[in-house]
C-alpha cells in the first residue's frame, strides 16, 4: 500500500508519529513528512533517526498556508495534531477549538485541494458523550471530517477512535515511574476510575486497519481491555518492586469515571469486524421528511461500549500487558541496575 508513496503525519513529533516512523522506515515507503510546530522536537528526531526518508516541515495546523506548502506530492495523511490534555483544555477551551476543530478543517481543505488520496483523522474515546472541553472539541472534529467526507469523491476521509495509549507523552504510567524513582507517593485520582488501555503499536494497527478497510466518513474503533487506575498503579509498583504508598487525590478538571468508545446510538449501527468496530457515516442528506420521520429502531436496549463493560484486566493482566512495552522493560532494567 505504501510502496513509493509519500505519507504526511501532522503532529508527527509526538508519540504516535515516532511509533509510525519505527513501523514504516524499514518498508518501501518513499517519504514520510513530519509536520509540527516544535522545531526542537523536529531537530531531536532528525538526529535520532538520521534517515533520508524523513522530511521535516515546520508549521501549525491553525495556519492554512503552512499546510498547503507541506501537501505538495503527498499521497496519504495521518492527522494526529491535537491538544490532548484534559485539564489544560478546560482552562483554555478556545485553544482546543482552534487546534482540534479549525485545525482539522484546515488539514482536510488543504488535503482536498492538494489531491491527497486518503486522510485518517485520529480521535479519542473522550469524544463519545463528552463532558470536557477536549472531548467536546474532538467530537466536533469527528463531525467536521464526517461532513467533509460527504462532499469529496477524490479524497477518502475517515477516522479512528481509541482509548488511553500506554506510555505516550502525558500519560499516567511515566508519571507513576517518575514518582517511584523519586520516592514519592503514586498519585491516583480515583481508585475505581476505569480506562481503556492500548499500546502505541496497537494505535498504529488501528490506523492501518482503518486505512485498508474504512469507507468515507467511517469511525473505526479497536476493541480494547480496560482496568481501574488503582490496579494500574499497583501493577506498576509490583513491576518495580516498589513500596511507595498510593495517594488518592480526587478527580481532576473535566475527568470522567469511565470512558466510552461506542455510544448507544453508534452501537446500534456498528459493524463487528473481529477485533474492531466500524461505525458507518450516516449518509442521509438534509431532507427534512427523512430527518424527522426516520430514526434508528434498534437503539432501545443496546448498551454503549465503555471501559466499565469491556474486558477488565486484573493486576497480573496489567503487568503482563505492560511488559510487552519496550519502554517499561528499559525503565525496569535501569531501575534494577541502580
Amino acid at each position: 500500500m505504501f510502496k513509493n508513496r509519500t505519507l504526511l503525519i501532522t503532529g508527527g513529533t509526538g508519540s504516535f508519529g515516532n511509533a509510525v516512523l519505527k513501523r514504516f522506515l524499514q518498508t518501501q515507503i518513499k517519504e514520510i513528512r513530519i509536520f509540527s510546530r516544535d522545531e526542537k522536537k523536529q531537530d531531536d528526531m532528525r538526529k535520532a533517526y538520521n534517515n533520508e526518508k524523513i522530511k521535516f516541515y515546520l508549521g501549525n495546523v491553525r495556519d492554512r498556508d503552512s499546510l498547503r506548502d507541506a501537501m505538495n506530492g503527498v499521497d496519504y495523511i495521518f492527522h494526529a495534531a491535537a491538544l490532548k490534555q484534559v485539564p489544560s483544555c478546560e482552562f483554555f477551551p478556545l485553544e482546543a477549538v482552534k487546534t482540534n476543530v479549525i485545525g482539522t478543517d484546515n488539514v482536510l481543505n488543504a488535503a482536498i485541494d492538494g489531491g491527497v488520496q486518503k486522510v485518517i483523522c485520529l480521535s479519542t474515546d473522550k469524544a463519545a458523550y463528552p463532558v470536557n472541553a477536549m472531548g467536546t472539541s474532538k467530537a466536533m472534529m469527528e463531525k467536521v471530517f464526517i461532513a467533509k467526507s460527504r462532499n469529496t469523491t477524490d479524497t477518502l476521509i475517515t477516522g479512528t477512535r481509541y482509548g488511553n495509549v500506554m506510555c505516550s507523552r502525558g500519560s499516567v504510567i511515566p508519571l507513576f515511574i517518575e514518582q517511584i524513582k523519586s520516592g514519592r507517593p503514586l498519585t491516583v485520582t480515583e481508585l475505581e476510575m476505569t480506562r481503556f488501555i492500548m499500546s502505541l503499536e496497537e494505535a498504529v494497527e488501528l490506523v492501518l486497519f482503518s486505512f485498508e478497510n474504512a469507507k468515507p466518513g467511517d469511525i473505526m474503533v479497536q476493541k480494547s481491555p480496560a482496568c481501574t487506575v488503582g490496579d494500574l498503579a499497583q501493577a506498576v509498583k509490583e513491576l518495580f518492586n516498589a513500596d511507595n504508598p498510593i495517594k488518592h487525590i480526587g478527580i481532576r478538571h473535566g475527568e470522567k469515571m469511565y470512558e466510552t468508545l461506542l455510544t448507544q446510538e453508534e452501537a446500534a449501527v456498528a459493524q463487528d469486524m473481529g477485533g474492531f468496530y466500524r461505525v458507518p457515516a450516516d449518509t442521509r442528506d438534509l431532507n427534512y421528511d427523512k430527518f424527522y420521520s426516520e430514526g434508528c429502531e434498534y437503539c432501545i436496549g443496546l448498551e454503549e461500549y465503555n471501559s466499565n463493560n469491556t474486558y477488565q484486566l486484573d493486576v497480573d493482566g496489567i503487568k503482563e500487558k505492560l511488559l510487552t512495552l519496550q519502554y517499561i522493560k528499559d525503565e525496569i532494567k535501569t531501575w534494577e541496575s541502580k
